[in-house]
Order: C-alpha cells, then sequence, then structure tokens
C-alpha cells in the first residue's frame, strides 16, 4: 500500500475539489478533516471519501457553494438547512453557531437537515475545547444496522461524539459507533482483502460473517454490545431519534428520511455551572485514578478516549499515511477524470 505525507495528500484533496466546483474555502474544510480523519487512524472517513463526494456533486446531490441558513432560532438554540452543500462545510457552521449561543446563553443546541455526509464527528465536537466548553454531536443517516433480535437494516451506526476539555491530562474525546462498527470499516477490510472480526456483521439471512463482501449482499451490520447488543441498540434508536426526528430530517427507517446527516449538536460553557479551573481539576483527578488502576493481564496500560487517536497521529506523522491500493486506484481515476495531475507515488 502506498504512503502519502498529508501535504502531498491536501495538495491532492485542495486540487480535486475546486476542480469539481467547489470554493476555496469549501475545498480547504473538506480535504483537511478528510485527511485528518487519516491521520489520526479512522481511514474510514478519509480521502477514501473523495471519489464518492466527487460522484455526489456530478449527481447534484452536494452542492458546492451552497448557503448555510438558520431557518428558526431562539437565545439558546438553532434549526439550520445546509441546503445540501458539503457536510463538512454545514456541521463547521452549525458548531459555531452552537458556541456562539453557549457563550451567551450557558447552553446551544442546533439541529441540521439538508447536510451531506460530515465524517468524523470528534472534528466538530472538539471545536468546543479551545473555548472551555464540551461539545456533544450525534448523528443519523441510512438504514444499515439491524436492531438487537432482528436481521434488517433499520438504524445506522448513529455515532456519538463528545468532547470534554482538561486540564494537564490529554483532552477527553469520545467518537464511537453504536453499531458494531462503522460502514467505511467494512469497506476499508474490503478493498484490503481482509476478513471482518466475527461480530461485525451478519449475511442477509442474518448468519454471522467475517467476509465484508456479504454486508453488500445484503447483509447488515450488528448493534455495539454482542450478546448484550440490546444496549448498542438502544443507544442507537435515542441517537436516530434525536438527529432524525427532532430535526426533521426522518428516522433512518421512515419513509420522511431525506437521506445525508441528520445532526443534533449541543455545547456547554461550563463556566455557567461550575469555575473552568475547577471543573479542569476534577476531570483531571479522574482521568489520573483510572490510569493509575491496577491492568488486567496482558495490559500495559489504560487508554483514555482519545489517546489512540493522538498516538496514531504521531505515528502516521512520523511514518506517513497509507492507503490500500484500491481506494488509491480510485482517487487517481477520479483525479484524471477531473483533469487533475497524479505525480504521486507513495
Amino acid at each position: 500500500m502506498p504512503r502519502f505525507s498529508i501535504e502531498q495528500l491536501t495538495e491532492l484533496g485542495l486540487s480535486i475539489f475546486r476542480a469539481v466546483g467547489a470554493p476555496d474555502n469549501e475545498a480547504q474544510i473538506v480535504t483537511e478533516l478528510l485527511v485528518k480523519a487519516n491521520l489520526t487512524g479512522h481511514d474510514s472517513h478519509g480521502v477514501l471519501r473523495i471519489p464518492e463526494y466527487v460522484r455526489a456533486v456530478r449527481e447534484g446531490r452536494i452542492k458546492p457553494g451552497a448557503k448555510v441558513e438558520v431557518a428558526a432560532e431562539t437565545p439558546s438554540t438553532a434549526s439550520i438547512n445546509g441546503n445540501w452543500g458539503f457536510g463538512q462545510v454545514v456541521a463547521t457552521r452549525s458548531m459555531e453557531v452552537a458556541l456562539d449561543k453557549a457563550t451567551n446563553t450557558g447552553i446551544g443546541a442546533v439541529g441540521v437537515l439538508n447536510c451531506n455526509h460530515v465524517g468524523r464527528l470528534a472534528d466538530y465536537t472538539m471545536m468546543a475545547l479551545a473555548h472551555d466548553m464540551i461539545g456533544i454531536m450525534v448523528t443519523n443517516s441510512f438504514p444499515l444496522v439491524a436492531p438487537f433480535g432482528g436481521i434488517d437494516r433499520m438504524l445506522n451506526p448513529s455515532p456519538i461524539s463528545v468532547a470534554i476539555p482538561t486540564g494537564t491530562a490529554k483532552p477527553f474525546v469520545l467518537d464511537i459507533s453504536t453499531g458494531a462498527v462503522a460502514e467505511g470499516k467494512v469497506r476499508v477490510k474490503m478493498r484490503r482483502g481482509e476478513k471482518v472480526p466475527l461480530g461485525w456483521i451478519i449475511d442477509k439471512d442474518g448468519k454471522p460473517t467475517d467476509d465484508p463482501a456479504d454486508f453488500y449482499r445484503g447483509g447488515a451490520i450488528l448493534p455495539l454490545g454482542g450478546n448484550l447488543g440490546y444496549k448498542g441498540f438502544g443507544l442507537g434508536l435515542f441517537i436516530d431519534l434525536m438527529s432524525g426526528a427532532l430535526t426533521g430530517v426522518g428516522c433512518a427507517s421512515s419513509k420522511e428520511f431525506k437521506g445525508g446527516n441528520g445532526v443534533f449538536a449541543i455545547v456547554v460553557n461550563i463556566a455557567c455551572f461550575t469555575p473552568v479551573e475547577r471543573f479542569k481539576e476534577r476531570v483531571d483527578n479522574a482521568i489520573q485514578a483510572i490510569k493509575l488502576s491496577k491492568k488486567a493481564p496482558g495490559f500495559t496500560e489504560i487508554l483514555i478516549p482519545g489517546e489512540p487517536e493522538l498516538a496514531e497521529e504521531e505515528r502516521r506523522l512520523r511514518e506517513g499515511i497509507f492507503i490500500e491500493d484500491e481506494t488509491w486506484r480510485q482517487i487517481s481515476a477520479t483525479a484524471r477524470e477531473l483533469g487533475v495531475a497524479t505525480t504521486l507515488d507513495g
């Protein structure tokens, strides 16, 4: 598999998105967040998506330059219409609105509809950290996950991200799917010619399988939790209701569902509840106590959410970002179709 630097992938991504009609600022936002996903080890949400986004632009499903509008608002809430612009652009603007409202009122809650795929949620919740605030975001999308006890696709992997500022400790950044896995990770496994772990997916008949192709033949992703999958199913349904029913996008299983990502974001202004430095001290103490607690056999460290991504980012900054051959082939083909030179050899 070829390896690339951040600069190489960024330059190529910018050229491709500009060639397909994205304004410079939008090309910058989308490209930076896709490359950031690869950098932190979430290849499922990275440059693998470039050909998919380009097709969506050509088919009119993504509208470069679309105005992100505040359709309705109160001092602490807003309903935002993304008008089918790039998801990364819409989600970034939505968190900016939530941050502004939290600054003024203590809480900012924003619902988003008519929004394309937003990518990695942590990129948006982490925006709150620089303001000493807590960021929360959930999304829904097309049904891909079976309910606990079922085999039909009824829910999306329904991710949730929470970012909490710290003092001396590394920030707490949770970003997880409530399905056993995100669809993009199944796609990455298939492109690499690898099996998926049992417990990720079922085939069209509801049987456990380790062949990623079975998912694309009509199978489904399982809810998070294995034998306790009712917990992941419950969380996933909650997120589907918040980001689908509440925003007006519609739930994944409903005929009302409009496509793309329904997004619901909350920003909490810590200073409105407790002194910020005292809060950070409490969080640091909790994290330190957990990390110093006894380790289970085979473990040398207890990792807090966000630490694996930081470690992977440091490694990939040194060694480069690897892209599986099939993904690189598709990106290169997309670039050629747009007349964008691909001189990268990995």
